[in-house]
């Protein structure tokens, strides 16, 4: 009934002037007939999950059956969510301030709510930090971010009261210093690494997949603001492939820093797969979270975790020569789960 409902509510919001820009993309791209584009997405959205934009994106018109079947796409990956994360808990990741409060001991960062009625607290921490980031408490993609300056305002309670304007949806963090090989390759930005895990109902905690992501001209670094993507293996913290942005462009090397990016290391891997781990036990009520790290000179630290963790720039046509999917790692690892329920003989 679940797939069902998805189905239903997807076809009732659809946007289809979008979808039939999407045939007729396809359809100059391939030369198959257009009705044939359109049936063939029906029958994918059925049988996979997926919508016309992951028929797209993925090229599933280039794919065989089963290598469409390996695919996360964005009705499997809702699937996932609605599986493993509780919608009561949600929202303490979804939001900021409460993120940051329950996960406070992963930050490594000062950081403040501003509700409108801690204003003492707000002022302690501008004296303490004369460059910051102001965050609304929700969103997404780097939206609504701002980096700002004390110096910039004729005082700290000029400061304070345009920072008021936005209570109590805003909350204010230290900058972070990240890794000076990290900050190599891109120092526009804060650079982080999307490490996306399974909590299964053993309490086993999984590490799915990794993606480097990289600012490139902006102070944020995620692909829909502008920044860029790599594929890492998550078992070494290695970028394994180029990195590309949302008009598809490749880069072996950062295009700012000529600094090679494909190939990169991850510092402290060991301690940010560990970090992951424990912060995957704080709430066992959401157990599939992708979470972005950052990597300083003191060791890996959250930025925020995604209740909802995305499914589309851990399997670029791009990053998938072999047009396999990520969609194994999860059957795996609900195999692995299925064997440590069994009773032990």
């Amino acid at each position: 009934m679940g797939k069902l409902n998805y189905l239903v509510q997807r076809a009732l919001n659809m946007n289809y002037k979008a979808m039939l820009d999407k045939i007729n993309s396809i359809h100059k791209k391939t030369g198959t007939g257009r009705l044939a584009i359109f049936r063939d997405m029906k029958d994918c959205a059925v049988k996979y999950g997926a919508g016309y934009m992951d028929y797209d994106l993925f090229e599933m018109y280039n794919l065989t059956a089963q290598q469409r079947d390996t695919y996360l796409t964005r009705g499997r990956n809702n699937a996932l969510v609605a599986k493993y994360n509780a919608k009561d808990h949600m929202a303490d990741l979804g939001d900021k301030i409460k993120f940051n409060t329950r996960f406070a001991p992963f930050l490594h960062r000062d950081w403040v709510p501003v509700t409108g009625e801690n204003r003492e607290d707000v002022l302690a921490f501008l004296s303490r930090h004369d460059t910051f980031m102001a965050k609304p408490s929700q969103g997404s993609c780097g939206w609504g971010i701002e980096k700002l300056h004390t110096s910039d305002f004729p005082s700290l309670d000029d400061l304070y009261n345009h920072l008021k304007e936005r209570a109590p949806l805003l909350e204010l963090e230290e900058v972070i210093v990240q890794h000076p090989a990290v900050a190599a390759i891109y120092p526009g930005s804060i650079n982080t690494v999307r490490m996306v895990t399974i909590r299964g109902k053993s309490g086993r905690v999984y590490l799915v997949t990794a993606m480097f992501r990289i600012g490139n001209g902006k102070f944020v670094d995620n692909f829909n603001s502008g920044g860029m993507v790599a594929p890492m293996d998550p078992e070494t913290g290695t970028v394994i492939d180029r990195a590309l942005d949302k008009q598809k462009n490749l880069y072996e090397n950062h295009p700012a820093t000529g600094t090679p990016i494909k190939g990169f290391r991850f510092p402290d891997w060991d301690k940010a797969r560990t970090l992951v781990e424990q912060a995957a036990q704080v709430i066992p009520e959401v157990g599939y979270v992708g979470w972005d790290v950052c990597f300083t000179p003191d060791g890996p630290c959250l930025v925020e975790g995604n209740q909802f963790p995305g499914h589309d720039i851990y399997q670029l046509p791009v990053h998938t020569p072999d047009k396999i999917g990520i969609m194994p790692r999860f059957r795996a690892i609900e195999e692995q789960e299925k064997k440590l329920e069994k009773p032990h003989a």
